[in-house]
């Protein structure tokens, strides 16, 4: 007969099952956001840049579908980040989610509703909406281990 040592694996999981149900969608934008870069490249024949420096045209659809591409690779990953620490440190998870759903909306609204139709709307609401929610996010995540620091 043989007994378990250390930790045991219903222990360990589910350990983010909030934060770990935002990578589909997550995942399936960014990959859209991928393919529009491609897209745009075999389109463009530009293989490499995003072709803005040869044009100067701001409205170039590789530029935009590029920096839509950026935008998102540069905010997303934090916001994950913060909602996992949260989530970790015992965070409600129908603010996780709330929160979470929130920056999936303005991260669609900046690029599909903003960069992509030139300067639409979306583009300042998904911004500052992603800045609010990702400074949320961290003051929450920050909240939650106030013990630590005697608070």
């Amino acid at each position: 007969m043989s007994a378990a040592i250390g930790l045991s694996t219903p222990v360990l999981a589910p350990l983010l099952p909030v934060t770990g149900t935002f990578a589909l969608p997550f995942s399936a934008y960014f990959t859209l956001l991928s393919y529009r870069v491609v897209h745009y490249r075999l389109k463009d024949e530009h293989y490499l840049g995003d072709n803005s420096s040869t044009t100067g045209d701001l409205n170039n659809k590789l530029y935009l579908a590029t920096r839509c591409h950026q935008n998102f690779v540069e905010n997303v990953p934090l916001g994950m980040i913060l909602a996992a620490l949260a989530e970790l440190n015992g965070g409600n998870r129908k603010t996780i989610t709330t929160a979470l759903s929130a920056l999936l909306v303005f991260r669609i609204l900046h690029a599909d509703a903003g960069l992509m139709d030139g300067i639409g709307i979306g583009r300042p609401v998904g911004y500052w909406g992603t800045m609010a929610t990702i400074g949320g996010l961290a003051g929450y995540a920050a909240y939650l281990v106030k013990g630590y620091w005697g608070l």
